[in-house]
């Protein structure tokens, strides 16, 4: 979970609309790695005079880089798109749709949150087309179909929620320059992993920097590794159940993957500084010994943001790199991928907000954003050309060739549990507490709900 993370790095300005038109479109129609045929339907499409409201929580220059992404729309339609930030979207979109006055569209950061609109009747089903159409367009394209899907106020399962902007967590960075010093590969299995891993410790290192810190939320950082090692445990469905308490949080196979995380932070000979040090070193702080000379470990499996705490002029590509957090061979799930993204709903329906949607969903509307930076696409019509740097176009990579995708299971959870329980259970856990004790806990922290 990185939801704190992202508020300390959000930019403090106070929410306001926007008009994309009044933003200079940054490239120049027919030129670069971008597909621009995306452009020729809408350019038949007149919707002068119709203006389309769009709410999220992209503030500053990320809300400035979306709206060169509308402006090539409203050129090509001659619509008024006018896109609203607030760092208190969450709380705002609930306010707005429950008295009747929502945007046409909201940027929802989770899932979770456009499930209980959905539920209380509050967004507008996309449809079996609409679905199909990401299931056949992107990369593991059911998993977005079912993070998307959620029930109406009938209790039945719709279509609603198409992503746009995705976050990929299933990496380990690592110093080129140290595993080519020290003869190690980048390994291609979860049983290499484990066998590098071990091959450091007998050379006398350290493999891995861990770091669980993060002030009031001191602990998301196992629940990252604890949700992609359930997704290499064990099969997709099981994720889900776990997400959704079907399957308990004490039950064996949850268990399975807190203690497969132990095998690494609980290891005093795996984790730089020794286990007492997992638990108190913020997570921000935790990469930097891969970085002295000798290194104090040479791994950190962290999400795409983390280079933003590495040393200053630090090079990702050259000083310092990554890989694919692999599978396990012998479970044969192929390439799962942890991460989050943002999911675009209709809250307000109208046919120009449905135009909208539609162009958010076309190659060029995440080539124009991917070309800034920041943004990861799982769209399989994407020149991958289009990315600012090859560090980005190689994570892209990853996520194209997921075979499942599936979001933070803490941001899926209850508050309590997923910003709760289950953080301080970590902490308890690489304390010293067993698995069964920590989900034991959780379990009964999520019984109390009901």
């Amino acid at each position: 979970m990185i939801k704190s993370y992202k508020k300390t790095l959000a930019v403090a300005i106070a929410a306001s609309i926007v008009s994309a038109g009044a933003v200079a479109q940054p490239f120049t129609k027919g030129q670069g790695p971008y597909s621009w045929n995306s452009l020729s339907y809408f350019e038949n499409l007149d919707l002068s005079g119709q203006t389309v409201t769009i709410s999220g929580p992209w503030l500053g220059e990320e809300a400035g880089y979306f709206n060169d992404v509308l402006a090539y729309f409203e050129e090509a339609t001659g619509a008024d798109v006018q896109y609203a930030g607030s760092d208190s979207f969450e709380q705002q979109i609930v306010i707005d749709a429950q008295a009747g006055s929502p945007p046409n569209i909201a940027v929802f950061p989770q899932p979770g949150l456009a499930g209980d609109l959905a539920r209380q009747g509050l967004l507008t089903p996309l449809g079996d087309s609409a679905a199909e159409f990401i299931r056949q367009n992107f990369a593991a394209g059911q998993s977005w179909v079912d993070l998307g899907t959620y029930s109406d106020r009938n209790g039945n399962d719709q279509f609603y929620g198409v992503f746009y902007r995705t976050d990929l967590k299933s990496l380990v960075w690592y110093s080129p320059d140290n595993f080519s010093d020290y003869g190690y590969d980048v390994p291609n299995s979860m049983e290499e992993l484990i066998a590098l891993s071990d091959q450091m410790v007998a050379d006398g290192n350290t493999p891995w920097c861990i770091g669980l810190g993060s002030g009031a939320a001191t602990g998301w950082p196992a629940t990252d590794w604890v949700e992609d090692f359930m997704l290499r445990l064990h099969t997709p469905d099981v994720y889900d159940g776990w997400v959704n308490n079907t399957i308990k949080f004490n039950d064996p196979r949850v268990q399975e993957a807190i203690n497969l995380f132990g095998d690494f932070a609980k290891n005093p000979d795996y984790v730089s500084g020794g286990v007492s040090a997992v638990g108190t070193t913020d997570f921000r702080d935790a990469p930097t010994p891969m970085f002295d000379i000798p290194p104090g470990c040479f791994m950190h499996r962290q999400a795409s943001f983390i280079p933003a705490f590495f040393p200053e002029g630090t090079v990702v590509g050259q000083d310092v790199d990554f890989f694919y957090l692999p599978a396990f061979e012998e479970k044969d799930l192929g390439n799962p991928v942890l991460g989050a993204g943002t999911v675009l709903a209709l809250t307000r329906d109208s046919q120009a907000a449905r135009a909208v949607l539609s162009y958010l969903q076309t190659p060029l509307a995440h080539e124009l954003w991917m070309a800034r930076g920041n943004f990861l696409s799982a769209h399989l019509g994407v020149n991958l050309d289009a990315y600012a740097n090859d560090s980005l176009r190689r994570q892209g990579e990853i996520l194209l060739n997921a075979t499942t995708f599936r979001f933070d299971a803490s941001d899926l959870m209850p508050g309590a549990i997923g910003a709760g329980s289950f953080w301080t259970g970590m902490v308890d856990f690489v304390g010293g507490s067993s698995a069964q004790q920590v989900t034991n806990a959780i379990q009964r922290s999520w019984d109390q709900l009901n």
